[in-house]
């Protein structure tokens, strides 16, 4: 069995995002690796930070300036709670992030998250296909998704 971790370059700050995300979603900085003499770098400057969230492990890489994170790629997290929800994404803004539409957000270091309560794809999928009109329809406008302005738009 293979295990496949997601591998994130940073022009720089690895740590500190690697650190934000732990300090929003809960989760442990596992290690941070550093260059040994003779790499491109300075012996001893950041390489990576291994951390994990949900039990499932990131590699955050410092490697300078090359391909910056734009919408082709993000991280999608959902949440049972309007308070959960609210928490995460205070959380990336406070630290320098922007908001961008539907539950999306780019943290400071560009890196895209979806923020979207779990219900989202059940309304979105709701078998009237009125309701799940007026969810998506109601989703479109929003910035940050609010669950009870989703239920209420599927309500009619």
């Amino acid at each position: 069995m293979h295990k496949i971790t997601p591998f994130l370059w940073f022009e720089s700050g690895a740590d500190e995002a690697a650190k934000l995300y732990v300090s929003i979603f809960g989760g442990r900085i596992v290690e941070e690796r550093r260059w040994s003499a003779g790499g491109p770098v300075p012996e001893g400057t950041l390489m990576s930070v291994r951390f994990e969230i949900d039990g499932r492990e990131y590699e955050a890489f410092e490697g300078g300036p090359h391909d910056p994170f734009n919408d082709s790629a993000s991280l999608f997290v959902a949440f049972d709670t309007q308070e959960e929800l609210d928490a995460a994404w205070s959380g990336f803004l406070d630290a320098g992030g922007e908001a961008i539409a539907c539950g999306w957000l780019r943290d400071r270091w560009g890196l895209r998250w979806q923020i979207v309560p779990t219900i989202l794809d059940e309304l979105m999928h709701d078998p009237d296909p009125e309701r799940a009109r007026r969810t998506t329809e109601a989703m479109m406008k929003m910035v940050k998704l609010d669950i009870a302005q989703l239920k209420a738009a599927a309500d009619g």
